[in-house]
């Protein structure tokens, strides 16, 4: 009984120990993480952003020089809109897994 009695405490311990480490290290990020969710913000913003205006401007273009049935503009508007999204979700992830590891690595 006694075995299962220091294995809680110790799973315990270890436990509080590693919370105790996420909060000193979040202190000492605080004000980094700030600026951290506000360039995250801005960079989603524009890699959805560039690739929408680019296909844009193409689309334009193609239809000032190959009118026809359909809407050169409209159709990589959708194209854009897509590949950002894409662009944005890599992002994202990388940056999830990047966050992963360090959390990873400072616990263990």
């Amino acid at each position: 009984m006694t075995d299962t009695t220091d294995k809680k405490e110790k799973k315990f311990s270890e436990a509080v120990d590693v919370r105790e480490k996420r909060k000193l290290r979040a202190r000492k990020k605080k004000e980094h993480a700030l600026w951290f969710g506000l360039g995250t913000f801005g960079i989603v913003g524009w890699s959805v952003a560039i690739p929408m205006v680019v296909c844009i401007f193409i689309g334009i273009w193609l239809d000032s020089r190959y009118p026809g049935q359909y809407a050169w503009t409209l159709m990589l508007l959708a194209i854009g809109l897509i590949l950002g999204c894409l662009n944005a979700w890599t992002w994202i992830s990388r940056e999830r897994n990047n966050i992963k590891k360090e959390r990873e690595n400072h616990e263990h």
